[in-house]
C-alpha cells in the first residue's frame, strides 16, 4: 500500500486544480465501495469519507500520494435521489476533467463484483473507451459471492470489458490490492 496519503483538496471547477503532479482519477456509482477501498490502498481507516448516505461526495477530493501524485475521488453516479440538474453538472464536471486535466494518466473504474456492471457504468465505461484514456476495471465487494461461483462470475463480468485490465477485489482478503498498486505507480512513473 502506498506510505503515505494526505487530503489536499476539494474542487469543482477545474481552475482549481493542485497540478503539478500525475493524477490517477477514482470513478464508480453510488455504494460502489470507493471511499472503502481508498483507504484501503492508503491504509487509512479514514481518510476518504465512507458515508451511510451514497451520493455525499460531490466534488472532486484531491489526495496526495507519498508526494508523488495525487488520487483523485469522483462523486459517485447513479444516484437516484440527486435531481436532474446536480445529475448533468457531476457529468459536466467529469467531462471537463477527462478532456481538460494535462495531469490526468489513469482512470480506475469501480463497478460491484456481485450486482454487476450498471447502464451507468457501461455508459461510463464506453465514454472513458471513446476518449482513449488509460483505465483500469476494478471490481469491488468480490467476498459477497461464494467461493465457488467467483470464478464463474469474474469470467463473466471480463466480457462486458473486453481488452481492459480488469480486476476484481476484496476488501476482505485484499485480494489484488498489491496488483493494482504496481498497476498505478506504473501508469504514474511511465507518464510522469
Amino acid at each position: 500500500m502506498f506510505k503515505n496519503a494526505t487530503f489536499i483538496k476539494s474542487i469543482t471547477d477545474l481552475k482549481d486544480d493542485p497540478g503539478e503532479r500525475p493524477q490517477v482519477l477514482m470513478i464508480g456509482r453510488s455504494n460502489v465501495g470507493k471511499s472503502s477501498f481508498i483507504n484501503a490502498l492508503t491504509g487509512r481507516k479514514s481518510l476518504a469519507r465512507v458515508s451511510n448516505t451514497p451520493g455525499k461526495t460531490i466534488t472532486l477530493n484531491f489526495y496526495l500520494i507519498d508526494d508523488t501524485f495525487y488520487l483523485v475521488d469522483a462523486p459517485g453516479y447513479g444516484y437516484a435521489r440527486r435531481s436532474k440538474s446536480s445529475q448533468d453538472e457531476f457529468i459536466i464536471m467529469i467531462e471537463r476533467y477527462l478532456t481538460r486535466s494535462k495531469y490526468m494518466r489513469l482512470v480506475c473504474l469501480l463497478i460491484d463484483f456481485k450486482v454487476g456492471p450498471t447502464e451507468d457504468d457501461l455508459f461510463t465505461y464506453q465514454f472513458l473507451k471513446n476518449l482513449k484514456v488509460p483505465l483500469v476495471v476494478i471490481a469491488t465487494k468480490k467476498d459477497k459471492i461464494p467461493k465457488t461461483h467467483q470464478l464463474k462470475r469474474t469470467n463473466e463480468l471480463k466480457k462486458y470489458f473486453p481488452e481492459t485490465t480488469f480486476l476484481p477485489y476484496s476488501s476482505v482478503t485484499k485480494e489484488n490490492l498489491e496488483t493494482i498498486e504496481q498497476t498505478i505507480r506504473n501508469q504514474v512513473m511511465i507518464l510522469g
